[in-house]
Protein backbone atom coordinates (compact mmCIF):
# COMPACT_ATOMS: atom_id res chain seq x y z
CA UNK A 1 0.00 0.00 0.00
CA UNK A 2 1.71 3.22 -1.05
CA UNK A 3 2.93 5.49 2.28
CA UNK A 4 1.70 9.32 2.39
CA UNK A 5 3.62 11.21 4.28
CA UNK A 6 1.93 15.26 6.35
CA UNK A 7 3.49 17.45 8.21
CA UNK A 8 1.79 19.71 10.77
CA UNK A 9 3.01 23.24 12.13
CA UNK A 10 1.77 24.61 15.36
CA UNK A 11 2.55 28.25 15.95
CA UNK A 12 1.83 28.50 19.48
CA UNK A 13 2.81 31.44 21.96
CA UNK A 14 5.31 29.76 24.01
CA UNK A 15 6.60 27.41 21.08
CA UNK A 16 6.64 26.12 17.30
CA UNK A 17 6.39 22.63 16.83
CA UNK A 18 6.85 20.63 14.05
CA UNK A 19 5.55 16.91 13.37
CA UNK A 20 5.75 14.96 10.55
CA UNK A 21 4.31 11.35 9.66
CA UNK A 22 3.67 8.60 7.49
CA UNK A 23 0.32 7.00 6.30
CA UNK A 24 -0.97 4.55 4.68
CA UNK A 25 -4.35 5.14 4.96
CA UNK A 26 -5.72 3.05 7.01
CA UNK A 27 -6.32 5.65 9.97
CA UNK A 28 -3.18 5.03 11.53
CA UNK A 29 -0.21 7.01 11.04
CA UNK A 30 3.64 6.59 12.59
CA UNK A 31 5.96 9.60 13.63
CA UNK A 32 8.85 10.32 11.61
CA UNK A 33 9.56 13.88 13.20
CA UNK A 34 8.98 15.71 15.83
CA UNK A 35 10.48 19.13 16.40
CA UNK A 36 9.92 21.77 19.19
CA UNK A 37 11.64 25.23 19.32
CA UNK A 38 11.01 27.82 21.87
CA UNK A 39 10.32 30.85 20.54
CA UNK A 40 8.28 32.93 23.05
CA UNK A 41 6.02 35.06 20.48
CA UNK A 42 4.02 36.25 23.34
CA UNK A 43 6.70 37.74 25.09
CA UNK A 44 5.79 41.36 26.04
CA UNK A 45 2.59 41.20 23.88
CA UNK A 46 0.16 42.26 27.00
CA UNK A 47 2.12 45.14 27.17
CA UNK A 48 3.04 46.22 23.83
CA UNK A 49 -0.07 44.58 21.75
CA UNK A 50 2.57 43.46 19.17
CA UNK A 51 5.11 40.66 18.88
CA UNK A 52 8.74 42.17 19.23
CA UNK A 53 11.00 42.05 15.81
CA UNK A 54 13.11 39.84 18.10
CA UNK A 55 10.68 37.10 18.34
CA UNK A 56 9.60 37.37 14.87
CA UNK A 57 12.69 36.40 13.86
CA UNK A 58 13.36 33.52 15.95
CA UNK A 59 9.33 32.71 14.40
CA UNK A 60 11.43 32.68 11.32
CA UNK A 61 14.43 31.06 11.85
CA UNK A 62 12.95 28.07 13.20
CA UNK A 63 10.27 27.80 11.03
CA UNK A 64 13.03 28.26 8.28
CA UNK A 65 14.42 25.12 9.49
CA UNK A 66 11.55 23.11 10.46
CA UNK A 67 10.57 23.53 6.82
CA UNK A 68 14.10 22.07 5.56
CA UNK A 69 13.06 19.32 7.39
CA UNK A 70 10.22 19.08 6.14
CA UNK A 71 11.24 19.44 2.45
CA UNK A 72 13.57 16.49 2.81
CA UNK A 73 10.63 13.90 3.89
CA UNK A 74 8.78 15.11 1.00
CA UNK A 75 5.48 15.53 2.55
CA UNK A 76 2.15 15.83 0.56
CA UNK A 77 0.91 18.41 2.44
CA UNK A 78 1.52 20.67 5.44
CA UNK A 79 -1.31 21.96 8.00
CA UNK A 80 -0.05 25.37 9.68
CA UNK A 81 -2.01 27.18 12.30
CA UNK A 82 -0.99 30.11 14.68
CA UNK A 83 -2.76 30.29 17.35
CA UNK A 84 -3.57 32.97 20.70
CA UNK A 85 -0.39 35.64 20.20
CA UNK A 86 -0.75 35.61 16.56
CA UNK A 87 -4.71 36.50 17.18
CA UNK A 88 -4.06 38.85 19.38
CA UNK A 89 -0.98 41.06 17.98
CA UNK A 90 -1.03 44.04 16.02
CA UNK A 91 1.18 43.00 13.74
CA UNK A 92 0.06 38.83 13.24
CA UNK A 93 -1.22 39.41 9.75
CA UNK A 94 1.95 40.77 8.37
CA UNK A 95 4.01 37.93 10.29
CA UNK A 96 1.68 35.75 8.76
CA UNK A 97 3.30 37.06 5.20
CA UNK A 98 6.65 37.34 6.59
CA UNK A 99 6.76 33.03 7.25
CA UNK A 100 5.32 32.49 3.64
CA UNK A 101 7.22 34.84 1.99
CA UNK A 102 10.14 33.08 3.56
CA UNK A 103 9.10 29.29 3.88
CA UNK A 104 6.34 29.12 1.52
CA UNK A 105 4.19 27.90 4.05
CA UNK A 106 0.37 28.98 4.17
CA UNK A 107 -0.47 29.85 8.24
CA UNK A 108 -3.82 29.70 9.22
CA UNK A 109 -4.65 31.73 12.67
CA UNK A 110 -7.39 29.90 14.14
CA UNK A 111 -9.93 31.31 16.94
CA UNK A 112 -9.62 29.80 20.42
CA UNK A 113 -13.12 27.42 19.26
CA UNK A 114 -10.86 25.82 16.60
CA UNK A 115 -8.23 25.10 18.90
CA UNK A 116 -10.21 23.59 20.99
CA UNK A 117 -11.98 21.46 18.26
CA UNK A 118 -8.20 20.53 17.69
CA UNK A 119 -7.48 19.36 21.30
CA UNK A 120 -10.91 17.39 21.52
CA UNK A 121 -10.08 15.43 18.06
CA UNK A 122 -6.76 14.44 19.74
CA UNK A 123 -8.37 13.48 22.94
CA UNK A 124 -11.06 10.82 21.16
CA UNK A 125 -8.24 9.69 19.48
CA UNK A 126 -6.42 8.64 22.54
CA UNK A 127 -8.50 8.07 25.61
CA UNK A 128 -11.58 5.95 26.16
CA UNK A 129 -14.36 9.01 26.66
CA UNK A 130 -17.09 7.15 25.54
CA UNK A 131 -20.33 7.53 28.10
CA UNK A 132 -17.64 9.72 29.78
CA UNK A 133 -18.51 13.03 31.19
CA UNK A 134 -14.84 14.89 30.85
CA UNK A 135 -13.41 18.09 30.45
CA UNK A 136 -10.51 18.55 27.91
CA UNK A 137 -8.32 21.79 28.10
CA UNK A 138 -5.11 22.96 26.56
CA UNK A 139 -3.30 25.44 28.16
CA UNK A 140 -0.77 27.31 25.61
CA UNK A 141 1.35 30.32 26.61
CA UNK A 142 -1.25 32.86 25.72
CA UNK A 143 -4.95 31.23 26.30
CA UNK A 144 -6.68 28.35 27.14
CA UNK A 145 -9.11 26.05 25.71
CA UNK A 146 -11.75 24.26 27.52
CA UNK A 147 -14.25 21.90 25.66
CA UNK A 148 -16.59 19.83 28.06
CA UNK A 149 -18.50 17.07 26.46
CA UNK A 150 -20.28 13.82 27.51
CA UNK A 151 -19.07 10.85 25.55
CA UNK A 152 -18.79 12.24 21.77
CA UNK A 153 -21.37 14.76 22.78
CA UNK A 154 -19.86 18.25 23.33
CA UNK A 155 -21.59 20.29 25.76
CA UNK A 156 -19.68 23.78 26.05
CA UNK A 157 -16.21 25.08 24.33
CA UNK A 158 -14.68 28.18 25.14
CA UNK A 159 -11.29 29.79 24.92
CA UNK A 160 -9.80 32.06 27.34
CA UNK A 161 -7.20 34.01 28.17
CA UNK A 162 -5.11 31.91 31.18
CA UNK A 163 -2.17 31.06 29.30
CA UNK A 164 0.62 30.34 31.19
CA UNK A 165 2.71 32.89 29.26
CA UNK A 166 0.11 35.67 29.54
CA UNK A 167 -0.52 35.43 33.24
CA UNK A 168 3.02 35.23 33.92
CA UNK A 169 3.98 38.57 32.95
CA UNK A 170 0.37 40.26 33.84
CA UNK A 171 0.53 39.17 37.82
CA UNK A 172 3.77 37.13 38.54
CA UNK A 173 6.66 40.01 38.94
CA UNK A 174 8.27 38.63 42.31
CA UNK A 175 11.24 35.83 42.29
CA UNK A 176 9.93 34.32 44.15
CA UNK A 177 6.41 34.35 43.79
CA UNK A 178 5.24 36.87 46.15
CA UNK A 179 1.82 35.18 48.44
CA UNK A 180 -0.06 38.31 47.34
CA UNK A 181 0.90 38.09 43.30
CA UNK A 182 -0.19 34.43 43.69
CA UNK A 183 -3.28 34.90 45.30
CA UNK A 184 -4.86 37.42 43.04
CA UNK A 185 -4.03 35.15 40.47
CA UNK A 186 -5.21 32.52 41.74
CA UNK A 187 -8.73 35.01 41.95
CA UNK A 188 -8.09 36.35 38.68
CA UNK A 189 -8.29 32.43 37.11
CA UNK A 190 -11.58 31.50 39.21
CA UNK A 191 -13.41 34.75 38.17
CA UNK A 192 -12.55 34.13 34.62
CA UNK A 193 -13.96 30.35 35.28
CA UNK A 194 -17.03 31.62 36.93
CA UNK A 195 -17.84 34.15 34.31
CA UNK A 196 -17.34 32.12 31.35
CA UNK A 197 -18.30 28.68 32.21
CA UNK A 198 -22.18 28.37 32.45
CA UNK A 199 -22.56 24.34 31.91
CA UNK A 200 -23.06 21.74 34.61
CA UNK A 201 -20.01 21.33 36.75
CA UNK A 202 -21.14 18.74 39.28
CA UNK A 203 -20.36 15.14 37.37
CA UNK A 204 -17.40 15.55 35.87
CA UNK A 205 -15.42 12.60 36.08
CA UNK A 206 -11.71 13.45 34.46
CA UNK A 207 -9.63 16.35 32.99
CA UNK A 208 -8.07 15.20 29.95
CA UNK A 209 -5.35 17.86 29.55
CA UNK A 210 -2.51 18.81 26.82
CA UNK A 211 0.23 21.44 26.60
CA UNK A 212 3.40 22.25 28.14
CA UNK A 213 2.47 22.82 31.79
CA UNK A 214 0.25 19.91 31.40
CA UNK A 215 3.55 17.12 30.24
CA UNK A 216 5.74 19.06 32.66
CA UNK A 217 3.18 18.90 35.51
CA UNK A 218 3.09 14.73 35.13
CA UNK A 219 6.79 14.64 34.20
CA UNK A 220 7.53 16.51 37.61
CA UNK A 221 5.39 14.13 39.32
CA UNK A 222 7.06 11.30 37.43
CA UNK A 223 10.20 11.92 38.79
CA UNK A 224 9.04 12.70 42.59
CA UNK A 225 7.24 9.04 42.07
CA UNK A 226 10.44 8.00 41.08
CA UNK A 227 8.99 6.85 37.85
CA UNK A 228 11.11 6.67 34.44
CA UNK A 229 9.28 6.50 31.08
CA UNK A 230 9.83 7.48 27.49
CA UNK A 231 6.66 9.56 27.58
CA UNK A 232 4.16 11.01 30.16
CA UNK A 233 1.35 10.14 27.45
CA UNK A 234 -1.42 8.79 29.23
CA UNK A 235 -0.08 9.55 32.48
CA UNK A 236 -2.69 9.66 35.40
CA UNK A 237 -2.38 12.45 38.19
CA UNK A 238 -4.89 13.12 41.32
CA UNK A 239 -5.48 16.84 42.73
CA UNK A 240 -3.84 16.17 45.59
CA UNK A 241 -0.64 15.83 43.42
CA UNK A 242 -0.90 18.83 41.55
CA UNK A 243 -1.82 20.68 44.77
CA UNK A 244 1.51 19.36 46.52
CA UNK A 245 3.55 20.42 43.33
CA UNK A 246 2.18 24.08 43.67
CA UNK A 247 2.91 24.77 46.98
CA UNK A 248 6.47 23.39 46.26
CA UNK A 249 6.95 25.43 42.94
CA UNK A 250 5.62 29.16 45.06
CA UNK A 251 8.49 29.02 47.80
CA UNK A 252 11.10 28.54 45.41
CA UNK A 253 12.81 30.84 42.74
CA UNK A 254 13.88 30.65 39.33
CA UNK A 255 17.09 29.68 39.96
CA UNK A 256 15.71 26.70 42.42
CA UNK A 257 13.22 25.89 39.68
CA UNK A 258 15.10 25.02 37.18
CA UNK A 259 16.91 21.87 38.97
CA UNK A 260 13.55 20.48 39.98
CA UNK A 261 13.45 16.98 38.47
CA UNK A 262 11.26 16.90 35.14
CA UNK A 263 11.04 20.66 34.97
CA UNK A 264 12.91 21.62 31.68
CA UNK A 265 14.78 25.10 32.66
CA UNK A 266 13.01 27.07 29.76
CA UNK A 267 9.38 26.74 31.26
CA UNK A 268 10.55 27.79 34.92
CA UNK A 269 9.80 31.14 34.63
CA UNK A 270 6.12 30.24 33.58
CA UNK A 271 5.52 26.99 35.50
CA UNK A 272 3.79 28.83 38.90
CA UNK A 273 1.59 30.20 36.72
CA UNK A 274 0.76 27.04 34.36
CA UNK A 275 0.14 25.16 37.63
CA UNK A 276 -1.87 27.06 39.16
CA UNK A 277 -4.44 27.33 36.45
CA UNK A 278 -4.70 23.56 36.40
CA UNK A 279 -4.89 23.63 40.43
CA UNK A 280 -8.37 26.06 39.96
CA UNK A 281 -9.74 23.79 37.07
CA UNK A 282 -9.72 21.18 39.18
CA UNK A 283 -11.00 22.68 42.22
CA UNK A 284 -13.56 24.09 40.14
CA UNK A 285 -15.13 21.27 38.55
CA UNK A 286 -14.37 19.35 41.39
CA UNK A 287 -12.30 16.59 39.93
CA UNK A 288 -10.16 14.27 41.23
CA UNK A 289 -8.09 12.67 38.39
CA UNK A 290 -6.21 14.37 35.43
CA UNK A 291 -5.11 12.46 32.57
CA UNK A 292 -2.53 13.69 30.45
CA UNK A 293 -2.34 13.48 26.49
CA UNK A 294 0.98 14.49 25.22
CA UNK A 295 0.08 15.09 21.84
CA UNK A 296 -2.89 17.34 21.99
CA UNK A 297 -3.19 20.19 19.11
CA UNK A 298 -0.52 19.25 16.76
CA UNK A 299 -1.90 15.70 16.66
CA UNK A 300 -5.07 17.23 16.23
CA UNK A 301 -4.28 19.01 13.00
CA UNK A 302 -2.73 15.94 11.65
CA UNK A 303 -6.07 13.69 11.98
CA UNK A 304 -7.78 16.66 10.21
CA UNK A 305 -5.06 16.82 7.47
CA UNK A 306 -5.59 13.14 7.44
CA UNK A 307 -8.95 13.67 6.55
CA UNK A 308 -8.61 16.76 4.39
CA UNK A 309 -6.47 14.36 2.36
CA UNK A 310 -9.00 10.90 2.83
CA UNK A 311 -6.76 9.25 4.79
CA UNK A 312 -9.25 8.78 7.48
CA UNK A 313 -12.57 8.15 7.72
CA UNK A 314 -15.05 10.56 8.66
CA UNK A 315 -17.30 8.15 10.49
CA UNK A 316 -16.88 7.60 14.34
CA UNK A 317 -14.34 4.52 14.80
CA UNK A 318 -14.82 3.23 17.88
CA UNK A 319 -11.41 2.21 19.54
CA UNK A 320 -10.78 -0.15 22.54
CA UNK A 321 -7.60 -1.65 24.36
CA UNK A 322 -8.24 -4.66 23.46
CA UNK A 323 -8.64 -3.73 19.55
CA UNK A 324 -5.46 -2.02 20.41
CA UNK A 325 -3.42 -4.61 21.46
CA UNK A 326 -4.97 -7.02 18.63
CA UNK A 327 -3.36 -4.63 16.20
CA UNK A 328 0.06 -4.27 18.12
CA UNK A 329 -0.07 -8.01 17.86
CA UNK A 330 -0.95 -8.41 14.39
CA UNK A 331 2.26 -6.10 13.30
CA UNK A 332 4.38 -8.53 15.29
CA UNK A 333 3.13 -11.32 13.09
CA UNK A 334 1.58 -13.02 16.30
CA UNK A 335 0.57 -16.11 16.56
CA UNK A 336 -3.49 -14.96 17.49
CA UNK A 337 -5.06 -18.17 17.67
CA UNK A 338 -2.63 -19.14 20.72
CA UNK A 339 -2.69 -16.11 22.16
CA UNK A 340 -6.05 -15.61 22.54
CA UNK A 341 -6.35 -19.14 23.82
CA UNK A 342 -3.67 -18.47 26.74
CA UNK A 343 -5.92 -14.83 27.34
CA UNK A 344 -9.01 -17.06 27.88
CA UNK A 345 -7.87 -20.04 30.39
CA UNK A 346 -5.84 -17.18 31.90
CA UNK A 347 -9.29 -14.99 32.64
CA UNK A 348 -10.63 -18.47 33.88
CA UNK A 349 -7.89 -18.75 36.43
CA UNK A 350 -8.14 -15.47 37.60
CA UNK A 351 -11.37 -15.39 38.76
CA UNK A 352 -11.30 -18.27 40.37
CA UNK A 353 -8.86 -16.07 42.51
CA UNK A 354 -10.12 -12.64 41.91
CA UNK A 355 -12.11 -12.50 45.38
CA UNK A 356 -9.66 -13.31 48.01
CA UNK A 357 -6.98 -11.51 46.11
CA UNK A 358 -8.68 -8.25 45.05
CA UNK A 359 -8.10 -8.51 41.51
CA UNK A 360 -10.15 -6.42 40.05
CA UNK A 361 -11.52 -5.82 36.03
CA UNK A 362 -8.72 -3.11 35.64
CA UNK A 363 -6.32 -6.21 36.82
CA UNK A 364 -8.54 -8.47 34.54
CA UNK A 365 -7.73 -6.14 31.98
CA UNK A 366 -3.79 -6.00 32.36
CA UNK A 367 -3.63 -9.87 32.51
CA UNK A 368 -5.22 -10.06 29.19
CA UNK A 369 -3.55 -7.75 27.29
CA UNK A 370 0.10 -9.43 28.55
CA UNK A 371 -1.54 -12.64 27.37
CA UNK A 372 -2.38 -11.32 24.18
CA UNK A 373 1.13 -9.84 23.52
CA UNK A 374 3.36 -12.55 25.40
CA UNK A 375 5.20 -13.80 22.21
CA UNK A 376 5.29 -11.00 20.53
CA UNK A 377 9.42 -10.89 20.95
CA UNK A 378 8.83 -13.93 18.05
CA UNK A 379 9.02 -11.26 15.99
CA UNK A 380 12.85 -10.23 16.75
CA UNK A 381 13.65 -13.76 17.53
CA UNK A 382 12.58 -16.83 19.31
CA UNK A 383 16.13 -16.40 21.79
CA UNK A 384 14.72 -14.45 24.52
CA UNK A 385 11.92 -13.62 22.69
CA UNK A 386 10.09 -13.23 26.38
CA UNK A 387 12.71 -10.14 26.90
CA UNK A 388 11.82 -8.94 23.67
CA UNK A 389 8.26 -9.10 24.08
CA UNK A 390 9.21 -6.91 27.18
CA UNK A 391 10.98 -3.99 25.19
CA UNK A 392 8.37 -4.16 22.22
CA UNK A 393 5.27 -3.61 24.58
CA UNK A 394 7.13 -1.22 26.82
CA UNK A 395 7.50 1.22 23.51
CA UNK A 396 3.94 0.20 21.88
CA UNK A 397 1.54 2.72 21.45
CA UNK A 398 -1.57 0.70 22.99
CA UNK A 399 -4.81 2.80 23.39
CA UNK A 400 -6.56 2.90 27.05
CA UNK A 401 -3.18 2.06 29.20
CA UNK A 402 -1.25 4.92 31.29
CA UNK A 403 2.48 4.25 30.84
CA UNK A 404 2.46 2.73 34.02
CA UNK A 405 0.28 -0.01 33.04
CA UNK A 406 2.19 -0.18 29.72
CA UNK A 407 5.06 -0.88 32.36
CA UNK A 408 2.87 -3.61 34.18
CA UNK A 409 2.01 -5.48 31.11
CA UNK A 410 5.55 -5.75 29.88
CA UNK A 411 6.57 -6.85 32.81
CA UNK A 412 3.65 -9.38 33.07
CA UNK A 413 4.77 -10.71 29.53
CA UNK A 414 8.38 -11.00 30.59
CA UNK A 415 7.83 -13.45 32.82
CA UNK A 416 5.94 -16.16 30.94
CA UNK A 417 9.05 -18.24 30.52
CA UNK A 418 12.42 -18.62 31.54
CA UNK A 419 13.17 -17.15 35.05
CA UNK A 420 10.85 -16.38 37.40
CA UNK A 421 11.43 -12.28 39.06
CA UNK A 422 14.84 -11.89 40.43
CA UNK A 423 16.68 -9.01 42.34
CA UNK A 424 18.72 -8.65 39.52
CA UNK A 425 16.19 -8.09 36.66
CA UNK A 426 15.98 -4.07 36.81
CA UNK A 427 13.40 -4.11 35.28
CA UNK A 428 11.42 -5.57 37.70
CA UNK A 429 13.35 -3.75 40.97
CA UNK A 430 12.67 -0.33 39.74
CA UNK A 431 8.51 -1.17 40.22
CA UNK A 432 7.03 -0.64 43.38
CA UNK A 433 6.48 -3.21 45.86
CA UNK A 434 2.99 -3.47 45.51
CA UNK A 435 3.29 -3.53 41.33
CA UNK A 436 5.96 -6.40 41.76
CA UNK A 437 3.65 -8.22 43.35
CA UNK A 438 0.98 -7.65 40.98
CA UNK A 439 3.05 -8.41 38.49
CA UNK A 440 4.79 -11.97 39.79
CA UNK A 441 0.59 -12.76 40.61
CA UNK A 442 -0.44 -11.75 36.99
CA UNK A 443 2.66 -13.52 35.50
CA UNK A 444 2.16 -16.71 37.54
CA UNK A 445 -1.11 -16.72 35.80
CA UNK A 446 0.20 -16.16 32.44
CA UNK A 447 2.75 -18.27 33.09
CA UNK A 448 0.88 -21.80 33.94
CA UNK A 449 -1.67 -21.01 30.94
CA UNK A 450 1.22 -20.83 28.30
CA UNK A 451 1.98 -24.51 29.54
CA UNK A 452 -1.25 -25.36 29.50
CA UNK A 453 -1.31 -24.46 25.45
CA UNK A 454 1.97 -25.96 25.12
CA UNK A 455 1.04 -27.49 21.76
CA UNK A 456 -0.64 -24.25 20.74
CA UNK A 457 -3.61 -26.29 19.27
CA UNK A 458 -6.67 -25.40 21.82
CA UNK A 459 -6.94 -29.08 23.51
CA UNK A 460 -7.61 -27.59 26.81
CA UNK A 461 -10.81 -26.12 25.64
CA UNK A 462 -11.31 -24.49 29.26
CA UNK A 463 -10.41 -24.80 33.16
CA UNK A 464 -12.73 -25.53 35.77
CA UNK A 465 -11.01 -23.67 38.74
CA UNK A 466 -11.73 -23.72 42.64
CA UNK A 467 -9.67 -22.12 45.54
CA UNK A 468 -10.31 -24.61 48.44
CA UNK A 469 -10.32 -23.63 51.71
CA UNK A 470 -6.55 -25.36 52.41
CA UNK A 471 -5.04 -22.66 49.94
CA UNK A 472 -5.32 -25.16 47.48
CA UNK A 473 -5.69 -24.37 43.82
CA UNK A 474 -7.90 -27.36 42.23
CA UNK A 475 -7.28 -26.73 38.24
CA UNK A 476 -8.93 -29.08 35.97
CA UNK A 477 -8.50 -29.28 32.01
CA UNK A 478 -11.09 -29.61 30.20
CA UNK A 479 -10.63 -31.44 26.83
CA UNK A 480 -12.06 -34.65 24.45
CA UNK A 481 -8.54 -35.18 23.41
CA UNK A 482 -5.37 -36.46 24.81
CA UNK A 483 -3.94 -33.84 27.54
CA UNK A 484 -0.64 -34.90 28.61
CA UNK A 485 1.67 -32.72 27.04
CA UNK A 486 -0.35 -29.83 28.70
CA UNK A 487 -0.85 -31.02 31.88
CA UNK A 488 3.26 -31.53 32.16
CA UNK A 489 3.81 -28.44 30.81
CA UNK A 490 1.59 -26.87 32.86
CA UNK A 491 3.14 -28.40 36.10
CA UNK A 492 6.52 -27.33 34.70
CA UNK A 493 5.79 -23.60 34.57
CA UNK A 494 3.02 -23.46 38.20
CA UNK A 495 6.11 -22.30 40.03
CA UNK A 496 5.87 -18.55 40.05
CA UNK A 497 1.75 -18.92 40.69
CA UNK A 498 2.45 -20.54 43.99
CA UNK A 499 4.98 -18.43 44.79
CA UNK A 500 3.34 -15.17 44.38
CA UNK A 501 -0.10 -16.60 45.40
CA UNK A 502 1.49 -18.57 48.86
CA UNK A 503 -0.77 -21.10 47.71
CA UNK A 504 -0.77 -25.04 46.42
CA UNK A 505 -1.46 -25.89 42.64
CA UNK A 506 -3.43 -29.30 41.94
CA UNK A 507 -3.76 -30.33 38.29
CA UNK A 508 -5.87 -33.20 36.65
CA UNK A 509 -7.57 -33.65 33.51
CA UNK A 510 -11.62 -34.07 33.61
CA UNK A 511 -12.78 -38.07 34.07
Amino acid sequence: MKQTRLAAIDIGTNSIRSIIIETSGNGKYKILDDEKVLVRLGEGLHQSGAISPAACSRALEALSRQKKIIDGYGVASIEAVATSAMRKASNGPALVQAINDATGVEVEVISGEEEAELAALSAAHNFELEGVRHLIFDIGGGSMELIAALGSHTEEMISLELGAVFLTESFLKGDPVHPSEHEKLRKHVRKTLKRAYTGERSGMQCLVGSGGTVTTIAAMVAATRKEKYDSVHGYELLRSEVVHLLAMLVRKNDKERRTIPGLNPDRSDIIVAGVTVVDELMDFFQVNLLKVNERGIREGLILRGLRRQNLLPHEKRTRSWRNSAQEFGHSCHFDQDHAEHVAKLAQQVAKALAPKFQLAERELRLLEAAALLHDVGYFINYSSHHKHSYHLIRHADLFGFTPRERELIANVARYHRKSIPKKKHDQFVRLPAADQLLVSRLGGILRLCDGLDRRRNGVVRELVCRLAPDDTLRVTLVGDEDMSVELYGAKAKGDLLQEAFHLKLALQTAE
